[in-house]
């Protein structure tokens, strides 16, 4: 069984290398832009997807690999009071697009993580990212949903199964976060 996950696992990373290969350098190119002309990345997604935006953000503003200065990120997913309010106040499906109305600037990135392409939170960040000119890097599984019309770049994991679509989201995540660190701090 541990062999088979496994060749599963290796048969998606060469799957995704090989069809998102040109989207996650462009991805690379824009958040080093995005980062170059003194904006920030910022990121959401919900349950797991949640999670990686944490880690991802950490990764930028602390440390990937090697000790030196913070690079501008934060992770739309950890104000429990804001999120909840607003979630309360307004709807669950505005907790990241008021974020954005107050935190973006153009020039700024939405990093944007769903599983299945169709989260209403995550699409109203999208669009909301969008009428603000902060450019969006969505990264989903191989139906996309909806993200497939709304986003600048789609990066698209080659699975339908949740667990394969995260385990390749937090390794293009790291990828990134390693071609970053490594453009400005060689």
């Amino acid at each position: 069984m541990i062999k088979k996950t496994l060749l599963d696992i290796s048969k998606n990373f060469k799957i995704l290398a090989n069809s998102n290969l040109d989207n996650i350098e462009q991805a690379n190119q824009l958040m080093i832009k995005s980062i170059e002309s003194r904006n920030k990345i910022m990121f959401c997604g919900n349950g797991g997807s949640a999670a990686d935006s944490q880690h991802l953000a950490a990764e930028l503003l602390g440390r990937y690999q090697i000790n030196r200065e913070p690079l501008a990120a934060i992770a739309l997913t950890t104000d429990t009071s804001s999120i909840t309010a607003i979630a309360n106040d307004f709807s669950f499906n505005d907790i990241f697009s008021r974020q954005i109305k107050a935190l973006g600037n153009p020039g700024d990135i939405l990093y944007a993580i769903s599983t299945s392409g169709n989260s209403k939170n995550i699409l109203s960040a999208i669009k909301c990212a969008s009428k603000m000119n902060i450019n969006v890097i969505g990264i989903t599984g191989q139906d996309a949903g909806l993200m497939n019309e709304v986003c600048d770049v789609l990066i698209k994991v080659p699975s339908t199964r949740a667990d394969r679509i995260q385990e390749m989201h937090i390794a293009i995540g790291q990828i990134l976060c390693e071609n970053i660190e490594s453009h400005f701090f060689r």
